[in-house]
């Protein structure tokens, strides 16, 4: 079952001879559970894409598809709402409030939201994570690697439908990249969860279970099942 989809997919900025076609009628298709990598170079379109699909900005024309609703038919505020209880995030710059421990970092987005804490699965998360021993820790107590994990776990907390991950290793080096792309792949098996990771490291890209080229804004021909 498709738990994302995108449909005729276009967003330009400009007009006339200044016009710029980031995305050029791109349409995919994310089975419940895989764990996908977008892949292409800086300027391809990727990151545009991504926000399209997380809902961070709108598309000039087409559409996009979480867990069946089509979140460009909603208003800002409903679209906010959606996002914050379907949608996780785990970015380059990890994100994480400097003023919060691991623990408080992991279960903010639950408690913005007003909903209950499912301590026995956060600590679940947690411990497959390899942070029980951090739980207590600062953010500037923590390596890069850790702080991703951080990252990882407050967006597997929420129990989203899916985990849009951009260049999550993009600030690590060689070896932390390839422990947190082995985790970000454990986590999906572990727990179903459908990640949706742009990068624009091939080697990385091969660890998913699928891989989608981007280029010049639109899906490679052939490129799709790589």
């Amino acid at each position: 079952m498709s738990i994302l989809q995108s449909t005729d997919l276009c967003k330009t900025y400009g007009s006339g001879e200044s016009e710029v076609r980031a995305l050029d009628h791109v349409s995919i298709q994310i089975e419940d559970g895989e764990f996908v990598a977008i892949i292409g170079t800086s300027g391809s379109g990727k990151s545009t894409l991504l926000n399209m699909l997380g809902g961070l900005d709108r598309p000039t024309s087409g559409s996009v598809r979480v867990a069946g609703k089509n979140i460009f038919s909603m208003s800002d505020e409903e679209l906010t709402i959606f996002r914050r209880r379907n949608i996780g995030f785990v970015f380059q710059n990890y994100n994480l409030v400097p003023i919060l421990n691991v623990y408080e970092n992991v279960v903010l987005p639950i408690e913005l939201d007003g909903s209950r804490v499912d301590k026995e699965y956060v600590e679940t998360i947690i411990h497959t994570l390899g942070l029980q021993k951090k739980v207590t820790a600062m953010p500037n107590q923590l390596s890069g690697g850790q702080q991703q994990r951080v990252a990882i776990a407050r967006a597997l907390a929420c129990k989203p439908a899916i985990i849009l991950a951009d260049e999550p290793t993009g600030n690590l080096d060689s070896r932390t990249s390839m422990d947190v792309i082995s985790l970000l792949k454990m986590t999906s098996q572990e727990f179903h969860q459908t990640i949706v990771m742009i990068t624009h490291n091939e080697e990385i890209a091969l660890m998913a279970d699928r891989m989608i080229r981007i280029e010049d804004g639109a899906v490679k021909v052939g490129e799709k099942d790589a």
